[in-house]
């Protein structure tokens, strides 16, 4: 039960919640075997027992300190091949420091909150569903389009979340812009690769940019905050005392959750945002190998990776559709439908293979290439975005032009959701990759009236959807089997987790760098885990191939490694295939992909367990070592190890030439998986550091002394070693 808590003083008032917990409350709803889980996570069951209740105050106003301003701002957005350029004139931003409480009840507190300058906000506080709701009421002056909120935070708190996020787990100390657009490149201002991407279009990035953010954030003390607006935003953590929320729009309103775990905490943000269902069961049989060129090479690279002995699930051909060749690298051609010169013979082809245990996947986006057909009968038939001037909008994606399929539209809706079944699913196809959602440039004109610059964050979840939508009702018209069919997304936002049932890092460099390569991928999965979505993989080897960075053999094998640690194995290219280790460039690399995907695959039982929870309970599959740990004070700050479901401690190679790894514990009885060397660490305030072999081939993995998995994490492990030399 949750209760609203309003009080007024001489200066003001504050406004908080208070919530009474039951023991395994939140492991009810769910079958036995999730409520074994949820008792071990911590969600719902309470070391204080029956009867605990947690209250806390998030909102403190005084007429020197207000929590609210509003304002007037013009935006600017500057966009170069979805890279983006933000900047604002700011007319004025005010505090509305006086208030008038125009209604107040138990659950339900009315205020109207002003300034000198008579701008003004209607501001209600009540209880909705166990959580605080803040929402922004009555009339809104036209005019006003900025606010800033102030939350109360503590000197010693910690903050995660906002959507994916690549560079910091802990984003206290830092502003983070929340907008989509292309990653940029390497996301560190100091750094030479950077450096030149943004002398070539302004396409290096900084440490917030990302394809999926989102206006949410989970605080240490076992609250959440989401706001509802998809227009950009700033949320700024580097006071210590406050933090506050700046949003160029007036939001329908926040949500706010209090728990008393971080596992439960976590747990009510996803059920508000939506949770993913279960992966297919065919997606844990090995490696989906990305492999491109037409029926015969990709056959041949699967030929030669059975043949070594590697596990392998499918097949993904992103040029099913055919290749459009650039400076930047082989691109592909924008027309959703299979290319028949380049794969001849691949409907009998995905057939035949199906039968054999591997799957077919390819790939699809927002976006249909300009004069070609689909874009011809979208233009025909009036389902494009226009430009400013009336004509179809063109976007540039580096030396060619797209049309934007609206989806605002609901025949365009429909209509790309057929092409989707009836190009893709009745196809063969059991997957694709549904990429970009990011583009949308904030001067189209939309069917449906609203803003770009509104619409651009929420377009994401909208192609999500319509790819969700285009599943479902495949299956309802016996196009494809349930949960047999999965697609794979890099763009989101708030929605997209009920819509989306996996994630993929996007586009990192081929390299070893912490904001960009391969160590920037375990706290984007942590993180985008703590907004909700808690399914994520990412480029084996990573993708971007550029300003002399070229993939080598070590740097494959330790993402392999990472990978096979992961819900779901796939390899990419990259956009220079030819400047790139690949998983079939030696022997050697074969075996250590054999022995990967083996080990992968004996995890499937488990691996499944672990997607199941995320379903049941929206704990992530990658997890911080916090949600479990709360007491280990080092593991609020670890972003370099995760915990794989309950009874799994990954600690991945980072460093080039590292063959030992030094890694952190928390208070528990521990085995090293490839030693079986046993770790009692008593500190339960401070865990305890080791240092472990690790060569090439045994990622540093730690299981519970008394997991109920243990015998089959050492049969992974006995099947991880039939490859070594």
């Amino acid at each position: 039960m949750a209760e609203l808590i309003f009080a007024q003083g001489r200066n003001g008032f504050s406004v908080g919640l208070r919530r009474a917990f039951r023991s395994n409350e939140s492991a009810e709803s769910v079958e036995s075997d999730m409520a074994d889980a949820a008792r071990i996570m911590g969600v719902g069951s309470h070391a204080s027992g029956e009867g605990l209740t947690h209250e806390r105050v998030f909102i403190e106003h005084s007429l020197s300190c207000p929590f609210l301003y509003a304002g007037i701002g013009n935006a600017h957005f500057d966009m170069y091949r979805g890279n983006f350029k933000v900047s604002e004139k700011l007319t004025a931003l005010v505090p509305l420091a006086d208030y008038e409480v125009l209604q107040a009840t138990d659950n339900l507190v009315h205020l109207q909150m002003f300034a000198e300058n008579g701008f003004s906000l209607e501001v209600q506080f009540s209880t909705v569903e166990e959580r605080l709701a803040i929402s922004f009421v009555g009339p809104k002056p036209l005019q006003l389009n900025r606010v800033r909120i102030a939350l109360v935070a503590e000197p010693d708190e910690f903050v995660y979340g906002g959507g994916e996020q690549f560079s910091y787990l802990n984003l206290r100390g830092k502003l983070f812009p929340l907008w989509t657009s292309e990653q940029g490149v390497g996301r560190n201002k100091a750094t030479r690769i950077t450096q030149l991407a943004d002398l070539d279009g302004g396409a290096g990035g900084d440490y917030w940019w990302t394809f999926f953010p989102q206006p949410s954030f989970v605080s240490s003390n076992k609250w959440w905050c989401g706001v509802s607006s998809s227009a950009y935003a700033e949320f700024d953590f580097r006071q210590s005392s406050r933090h506050n929320l700046y949003i160029w729009d007036i939001p329908s309103g926040m949500t706010i959750g209090l728990a008393d775990t971080m596992a439960a905490t976590v747990s009510d943000l996803s059920a508000f945002f939506g949770r993913q269902g279960s992966l297919p069961s065919w997606c844990f049989d090995g490696v989906v190998l990305g492999v491109q060129g037409g029926t015969r090479a990709c056959l041949e690279k699967l030929e030669r990776a059975r043949s070594s002995g590697v596990a392998v699930a499918g097949i993904w051909a992103q040029d099913w559709q055919g290749i459009n060749v650039t400076s930047f690298g082989q691109r592909l051609r924008w027309n959703w439908c299979w290319d028949q010169e380049r794969y001849p013979g691949l409907d009998q082809e995905i057939k035949r293979l199906k039968k054999e245990g591997i799957r077919f996947l390819g790939y699809i986006n927002p976006y249909v290439g300009a004069d070609m057909s689909l874009y011809c009968e979208a233009a025909r038939q009036g389902y494009l975005a226009k430009a400013p001037g009336g004509d179809d909008y063109r976007v540039d994606f580096g030396e060619f032009f797209a049309g934007i399929v609206d989806l605002t539209n609901p025949e365009a809706f429909s209509w790309y959701k057929n092409v989707i079944k009836n190009n893709l699913i009745a196809f063969g196809l059991s997957g694709w990759m549904a990429d970009f959602g990011e583009y949308l440039p904030t001067d189209a004109v939309l069917y449906d009236g609203t803003s770009a610059e509104i619409a651009h964050n929420a377009w994401p979840a909208l192609w999500a959807k319509c790819n969700r939508e285009a599943v479902d009702e495949a299956v309802e018209e016996g196009l494809a089997a349930p949960n047999d069919l999965v697609f794979f997304m890099r763009a989101g936002g708030p929605g997209s987790q009920r819509y989306c049932p996996l994630m993929w890092a996007g586009d990192q460099n081929v390299d070893w760098s912490v904001d960009d390569g391969l160590p920037s991928v375990i706290p984007a999965a942590l993180s985008l885990g703590l907004s909700g979505h808690g399914l994520h993989h990412s480029d084996i080897g990573g993708y971007t191939t550029l300003y002399g960075m070229k993939r080598t053999k070590e740097l494959f094998m330790r993402w392999t490694e990472l990978a096979a640690l992961t819900v779901f194995m796939r390899t990419h290219e990259g956009n220079r295939p030819l400047d790139n280790w690949q998983f079939d460039s030696d022997d050697e690399t074969l075996a250590h992909l054999a022995a990967m995907t083996s080990f992968h695959k004996a995890l499937k039982p488990y691996l499944e367990y672990v997607v199941s929870e995320n379903s049941a309970l929206g704990i992530p599959a990658m997890r911080p070592l916090f949600l479990q740990f709360e007491a280990d004070m080092p593991s609020w700050t670890i972003q370099d190890q995760y915990l794989l479901g309950t009874h799994l401690l990954v600690a991945p190679v980072l460093e080039e030439g590292a063959r030992t790894r030094k890694l952190h514990l928390p208070a528990g009885e521990w085995v090293h998986l490839w030693s079986g060397t046993h770790y009692s660490v008593t500190n339960e305030a401070m865990g305890t550091e080791v240092l472990v072999a690790a060569p090439l081939g045994e990622p540093p993995i730690f299981c519970q002394a008394n997991s109920p998995w243990s015998a089959l994490f050492e049969e992974a492990v006995s099947q991880g070693r039939r490859f070594k030399n």
